[in-house]
């Protein structure tokens, strides 16, 4: 059975991980017939944002791990326990916390590093010939962690101009697709998708969604 890891960064969209494409990557995963374990980073995130209002909340922190165990309903393990000699996959949805929490994209934009457990996870799966997903802004992460480390990835990012052109200055070959398309880039076993940056609605990302997890689980069971 193939068994994919699941990276949260947190839990909603200005801070966290992107709840819909989160919930609907697991339920995608498990229609497939894959075992998932969820996995976060234990440390704090960036900031924490009020998501009625939009502004940031100071003087609030939280953590990483306890904000995904929302979505994961607890069933979530330390990013640190998670190696790819175990995992067939290893999948990161999107949401601010991707590009503020998993990497510093938010804010250093081309310059990005990656936090150094996902940096590692992120290589030694690529190493190990594990395939890799990621999802909306997520691809920024693989941008961050995998600088100087692996020839050319291939990456979708949306119709953003700025995004696209800070992952080509990050040596990413960034591909334009529609929110209901994937990209595989074969060579690294990296499949990525628009998701939440170019689908309008929950029915358009669970399409996207699909898409990306059909693909992850055919790389998966060559």
């Amino acid at each position: 059975m193939v068994k994919v890891a699941v990276c949260l960064s947190g839990c909603g969209v200005q801070d966290g991980s992107e709840i819909h494409e989160s919930v609907l990557t697991l339920l995608s995963l498990q229609r497939a017939g894959a075992t998932v374990q969820c996995c976060a980073p234990d440390v704090e995130q960036m900031h924490v944002v009020n998501h009625l209002t939009g502004e940031i909340v100071e003087g609030e922190s939280r953590n990483l791990l306890q904000e995904a165990a929302r979505i994961a309903r607890g069933e979530i393990v330390p990013l640190a326990d998670i190696f790819a000699a175990d995992y067939d996959a290893i999948i990161f949805p999107g949401g601010f916390g991707a590009a503020k929490n998993l990497c510093d994209f938010a804010v250093a934009g081309a310059d990005a590093v990656a936090h150094p457990q996902v940096k590692s996870t992120i290589c030694n799966f690529l190493d190990d010939g594990k395939v890799l997903g990621f999802i909306c802004i997520a691809p920024a992460i693989a941008a961050s962690a995998l600088r100087n480390h692996h020839a050319v990835i291939e990456l979708t990012a949306g119709n953003c101009p700025d995004t696209h052109a800070a992952l080509r200055d990050m040596g990413v070959k960034t591909i334009d697709c529609e929110y209901s398309q994937v990209h595989v880039d074969t060579r690294n076993k990296i499949v990525s998708t628009p998701a939440y940056m170019l689908a309008e609605n929950i029915a358009q990302l669970s399409v996207s969604i699909d898409a990306l997890v059909a693909e992850v689980m055919n790389l998966c069971n060559d």
